[in-house]
C-alpha cells in the first residue's frame, strides 16, 4: 500500500465585504493624506500590485477608524471563526466526511492571537471529536500554506488510514496602520486581503494528488525582510528588504537545492505553483525558476481576484490549477519570515 499522503479535498472561503483596488486608495486618501503630505506620492503603489479586487473581515468604514488590540482581536476571533467553519465544510463535503472523522487539526495562521485556538473555539459547532488531536502553528507567514501542507502530510504519513484536516486562514486587513506612514505599512494597506483554505489529507488511499516530498531553505541573517512588529496598537508589518530583488537573486537556487533534497531535477518539474506576493514578486519568480514570462498565470489571476492573503495564498492559486488540470508533477513554493522558502513536490495520477 502506498503510504504516501494524498490530498483528499481542497476548498478556500473568503469574508463577505468586498473592496475594489480604487475603492481601498481612496479610503487611505482620505485617512492619511492630511496627516501625512506625503502620502501622494505613495499612492502609486495601489496601481502597481496587479490586484483588481481583495475580501475583509468589516465593511471598509470599519479600518477608516483607528483601532487597538482590543478590537483588533474581536475582530479576527469573529471572522477567522466564521472563515475557519466554511472553509472546513466545503473540504469536508468534497471528502464526503463528517467532522466526526477528523483525526487532527493542523491549525495555521500569523495575523491574531487566539487562546484557546480556532480549532478548539469551534468544535462543539463543527462536532469534532474529544480526541481529536491538535496543532495550532503560528508565525509561518506567507509561507503558511505550504509549510501547513507539508506538516499535514507527514502527519498523515505517520497515521496511515487518519484524517488530516489543514486549515489556514489569515486576516491581515486588521494590520491597517493609522499611525505610521512608512513605505512599509502603505504596500501592505495596497496588497493585503483575508480569506482561507481548507484541505483533507489522509496516507493509503483516498486520493489522486499525493505529496511526493517536502523541503525547506532557512537564509541566515534575513530576519528583518518580512515579520511583524508588536506595540500597544497592533502588528506593525516588517518589509526592510526588497522582496523582489531578494526572490530574483536566491529563490532559484534555493529552489534547486530543495529539489536536488528531493531526488528531483528542474526538468522534473510539470508546473510551479507560486505564493503570489505581489505582480513585482511573481514576475520576479519567473525570472528566478527560469519560467517564460506569463507562466505564472494563475498566480497573477489569484492575486487580481483576492490580493494577497498571506499563508492560504498559495492553495487558493493550487485549487484554481488543480480545477482547471493538474500535469504530473507540480511543485508548490512560498517564502515566509525566517527567512525562509518551503516547498512541496504534488504527484498527480491522471
Amino acid at each position: 500500500m502506498d503510504h504516501t499522503a494524498a490530498l483528499v479535498s481542497l476548498a478556500t472561503s473568503v469574508p463577505p465585504h468586498q473592496f475594489r483596488q480604487n475603492e481601498v486608495m481612496e479610503a487611505a486618501r482620505v485617512v492619511l493624506s492630511p496627516r501625512f503630505p506625503q502620502f501622494d506620492t505613495m499612492a502609486s503603489l495601489f496601481s502597481n500590485t496587479g490586484i483588481r479586487q481583495r475580501y475583509g473581515v468589516k465593511p471598509i468604514e470599519w479600518y477608516m477608524e483607528r483601532r487597538g488590540w482590543p478590537e483588533r482581536t474581536e475582530a479576527y476571533l469573529e471572522g477567522a471563526e466564521a472563515l475557519f467553519i466554511d472553509a472546513t465544510n466545503k473540504a469536508l463535503a468534497q471528502a464526503d466526511l463528517a467532522a466526526a472523522d477528523i483525526d487532527t487539526i493542523v491549525t495555521v495562521s500569523s495575523t491574531g492571537i487566539a487562546t484557546p485556538t480556532l480549532e478548539a473555539r469551534v468544535a462543539g459547532r463543527m462536532g469534532f471529536r474529544a480526541d481529536v488531536s491538535r496543532v495550532p502553528v503560528f508565525g509561518l507567514g506567507c509561507a503558511g500554506g505550504v509549510s501547513g501542507l507539508s506538516i499535514a502530510a507527514r502527519l498523515a504519513q505517520a497515521r496511515p488510514g487518519t484524517n488530516v484536516l489543514l486549515v489556514t486562514f489569515e486576516l491581515c486587513t486588521l494590520a491597517v496602520r493609522h499611525d505610521e506612514l512608512t513605505k512599509a505599512n502603505i504596500v501592505a494597506l495596497s496588497l493585503f486581503g483575508d480569506g482561507a483554505a481548507a484541505a483533507i489529507l489522509r496516507a493509503g488511499d483516498g486520493g489522486a494528488i499525493r505529496v511526493e516530498a517536502t523541503g525547506e531553505k532557512l537564509w541566515p541573517d534575513t530576519l528583518d525582510i518580512m515579520g511583524w512588529s508588536v506595540d500597544p496598537e497592533g502588528f506593525g508589518v516588517i518589509f526592510q528588504r526588497t522582496i523582489p530583488d531578494f526572490v530574483t537573486e536566491n529563490m532559484g537556487p534555493a529552489v534547486n537545492e530543495i529539489l536536488d533534497r528531493m531526488k528531483l531535477a528542474p526538468s522534473d518539474v510539470d508546473r510551479f505553483v507560486c505564493h503570489p506576493g505581489g505582480a513585482k514578486v511573481i514576475t520576479a519568480l519567473e525570472r528566478a525558476l527560469s519560467l517564460g514570462q506569463g507562466t505564472l498565470d494563475h498566480e497573477r489571476e489569484i492575486i487580481a481576484d483576492y490580493g494577497n492573503m498571506s499563508a492560504p495564498t498559495v492553495l487558493f492559486v493550487l485549487e484554481r490549477a488543480r480545477a482547471r488540470g493538474l500535469p504530473p508533477r507540480s511543485v508548490l513554493t512560498a517564502l515566509g519570515p525566517g527567512f525562509t522558502a518551503s516547498c512541496v513536490s504534488l504527484r498527480h495520477a491522471a
